[in-house]
């Protein structure tokens, strides 16, 4: 086996290294002379000290070699002092099962190091990371921890990403959030700390700094409409996980796609006699690019792709001249913007980036991405400081021709190819391009600006109409997401509950005409009732300029006014209307397995006894002409939760919807608060001066998937609020004997206990009556 060779000014720290791994000698010495250089004499001990410790933890090499390279530039950015703290975190790992997630933990502390650069900030990321720890490693008994975090090693793994996309408090509640609700599983724990589950893409959605697309989605619509004339969808992508492509902004049929977050950019100033960015703020020689404007600047590029852009076709361009194309055509957009809004110019220089000349080394790297991005910058900047000819004449010759005409994209095709034709280089062709300063981030992809005679493997017709993906057609709507109440940390559950809906199935409607038939004596009761409640009374509307007839007083009035020379009041007529009721009802149904049950001292099940109530109901909204509404639901865990139309607004009391009642079925569980959501979503659009939502249920919320018992009937309480708060009444109907243990906390005092179910056929229309007198 080879001997490692340590210099003898070095022997001192390698014995009190004491270090038996292969790997680590040849490595040693540099290391070293980084941290005599970086560190004082007690850091420098310290280094030794704790490196020793991690080659003796048993752990492999991994841990020393790491902590070797990287600690001298950590220390030196978050300070000397903070070993002792990050030290203690790692010693309360090796002493718990969590063994393993110590090579991340120390992997990731430069990308750390990075982005918490104090004392403070280091210490409470710390304080983060062990609460995670011990909150889910695992124990058989409860004693001693047995089994390690699973979520941990993967949450050091991908926390360059979530530091660059959180802040600690975002950082603290995102994770707080994976451990209280994935604690007891493992594998799905696993998922949402690898950012691959949509409960952690939500969440973290949710606690990003920067400037969010979806909360500015309506002002930049207001942006592209005034400004513009432009009405497009706009698209979100994420740039939190897709690190290796590097998506960039780009339109199609769909809509124009963005990136969901932009954070504030921060330029150098530019040249002499250039003014800031939009909303720029001069600190240290550079300026700042709020959110907001370098969406405005992207989609004020679309828009000129849109308006000035026409496709050409790209079959007889090489790849070098149609990227040269392409920037030149940015270029073409960019001035017809600014010649249209002037002050673009000044947010546009303030992104683009300021490629240096001497900065491509032509003997190493292909340059011509170099030479066109500077080209683009000097078309932008006419007080560039560019020395290279071809780069002073080809924008002298753009702006030229922009001044004489708009030139077209063929024509700046023209342009860009003469561009490559004198600026080509052999070193044009190495591997290696120079990517340095060329990337202007709020440009698209141009896949708009090509068409093709012939489609290859290589390149994609975006011109073609855009297909369903084979197999079967598109069934049903797709679900609708609603967030859920915690009532532990009083905050919603982002997106946690999908809803699908759909028509109920037929069934036979002479079943409803026989219940109907067979309480014909209670609907004569009902309807007398139904008779004192219809609206009676006309009522006068007067002084209007367009009516039914003529008010004679008023008409008196403006006549004698006319005479005596007096303006006269145009409003001589009068209408009338019927005073009476403004009431759009929504009967919301329980369809859960536990309907099927019989009900007490009566030989049918709670469901049949709710479909004659509901006919009966039904019958009686008719009566009285107020709009009315029937929906069931049922839930198989909250991925699962059914709304069925049994009647819409627009529908009448017919065969149709009586079908529908007929064939009810019950099963599953009662997800309430998702469908009471959904339910609203429909009600909160009729015209009426009260909004009426009719629950009835045979029971407590539930479902599968929620061993807290109490959590689905904190959500439905919540969801009362929110329902309150646009202007909703919502009025329980419960036919659980035992209902009084938590109907109460869920409704207040809008709720009726029916004990004896069998009751309910006649009950249920004269609450109704109550309710709406």
């Amino acid at each position: 086996m080879e001997t490692t060779t340590i210099p003898t000014e070095l022997e001192g720290y390698w014995k009190q290294l004491d270090c038996g791994f292969p790997r680590v000698g040849p490595v040693f010495p540099d290391c070293m002379r980084e941290a005599l250089a970086k560190l004082s004499k007690e850091g420098v001990d310290a280094y030794i000290e704790n490196a020793s410790f991690l080659g003796k933890m048993g752990r492999g090499a991994e841990p020393i070699l790491i902590f070797l390279e990287e600690w001298p530039q950590v220390a030196k950015t978050l300070g000397e002092n903070t070993l002792p703290a990050i030290m203690e975190c790692i010693h309360k790992m090796w002493k718990s099962p969590n063994g393993k997630a110590i090579t991340p933990f120390l992997q990731s502390l430069p990308a750390t190091a990075r982005r918490l650069h104090s004392r403070e900030q280091i210490r409470d990321y710390l304080d983060i990371v062990t609460g995670f720890m011990e909150r889910t490693t695992g124990s058989i008994h409860g004693i001693h921890q047995t089994f390690p975090s699973p979520g941990l090693p993967e949450f050091f793994k991908h926390i360059p990403v979530l530091l660059g996309q959180l802040s600690l408090a975002g950082l603290r509640s995102w994770v707080d959030y994976g451990v209280r609700y994935y604690n007891d599983h493992p594998d799905r724990q696993i998922d949402y700390f690898t950012l691959q589950s949509a409960d952690s893409r939500a969440v973290l959605q949710r606690e990003r700094h920067g400037t969010l697309l979806v909360d500015n989605e309506r002002k930049l619509d207001m942006y592209l409409r005034g400004l513009w004339n432009e009405e497009n969808l706009l698209i979100p992508y994420s740039t939190a996980y897709d690190i290796l492509r590097q998506p960039i902004p780009y339109y199609d049929k769909l809509g124009i796609r963005l990136p969901d977050v932009y954070n504030d950019f921060i330029s150098p100033l530019p040249q002499a006699g250039e003014g800031l960015g939009v909303r720029g703020v001069k600190k240290d020689g550079q300026q700042r690019v709020t959110g907001i404007d370098r969406y405005r600047a992207v989609l004020a590029h679309i828009a000129g792709h849109r308006r000035w852009t026409k496709a050409i076709f790209a079959d007889n361009f090489s790849p070098f001249q149609r990227m040269a194309v392409e920037f030149l055509e940015d270029s073409r957009v960019e001035y017809l913007a600014m010649r249209e809004y002037p002050g673009l110019r000044r947010i546009f220089m303030a992104l683009h980036p300021i490629p240096a000349e001497d900065a491509c080394d032509p003997e190493l790297e292909s340059g011509l991405r170099h030479r066109l991005a500077m080209l683009s910058r000097a078309i932008l900047d006419p007080q560039h400081t560019y020395q290279n000819p071809y780069i002073v004449e080809f924008a002298r010759r753009f702006h030229v021709s922009m001044q004489q005409s708009e030139m077209s994209t063929q024509e700046i095709a023209d342009l860009a190819i003469a561009f490559v034709a004198k600026t080509r280089r052999q070193s044009d062709q190495l591997a290696k391009i120079h990517f340095k300063d060329t990337v202007v981030d709020y440009r698209d992809d141009n896949r708009q600006m090509w068409k093709f005679i012939e489609e290859g493997d290589e390149e994609e017709a975006f011109d073609e109409p855009r297909k369903i993906e084979p197999g079967e057609e598109l069934k049903g709507l797709p679900p609708r997401h609603y967030h859920e109440w915690d009532y532990h940390n009083q905050s919603y559950r982002p997106d946690w509950v999908s809803v699908y809906e759909g028509l109920h199935p037929n069934g036979n409607a002479t079943d409803i005409d026989r219940l109907l038939a067979k309480h014909s004596a209670l609907a004569k009761r009902l309807k007398k009732m139904l008779d004192l409640l219809k609206p009676q009374d006309k009522v006068r509307i007067r002084y209007q300029e367009e009516g039914s007839e003529l008010d004679l007083d008023v008409a008196l009035r403006s006549l004698i006014d006319y005479k005596s020379g007096a303006t006269p009041d145009p409003r001589i007529n009068m209408s009338h209307k019927t005073s009476g009721r403004n009431i759009a009802v929504m009967l919301l149904l329980d369809l859960s397995e536990s309907l099927n049950e019989k009900a007490a001292g009566c030989d049918q099940t709670i469901l049949e006894l709710s479909q004659e109530a509901v006919s009966l109901l039904a019958w009686a909204i008719e009566k009285l002409g107020d709009p009315f509404a029937i929906a069931g639901f049922h839930s198989n865990t909250r991925h699962d939760v059914r709304y069925l139309h049994i009647k819409g607004y627009s529908e009448g009391w017919g065969d149709t919807v009586k079908g529908r009642l007929a064939a009810m079925e019950a099963s599953y569980s009662t997800r309430m608060g998702a469908a009471m959501r959904h339910a609203a979503h429909y009600l909160e659009k009729q015209q009426a001066d009260k909004k009426l939502m009719l629950i009835l249920t045979d029971g407590e919320p539930s479902d599968v998937d929620s061993k807290d018992g109490r959590i689905l009937i904190e959500d439905t309480r919540q969801a009362v609020k929110e329902l309150d708060q646009q202007g909703i009444y919502t009025y329980c109907i419960n036919l659980d004997p035992k209902a009084d243990e938590y109907v109460k906390d869920i409704f207040g005092k809008q709720y009726t206990i029916i004990d004896q179910v069998s009751q309910l056929p006649e009950k249920l229309p004269q609450l109704f009556i109550s309710l709406t007198k």
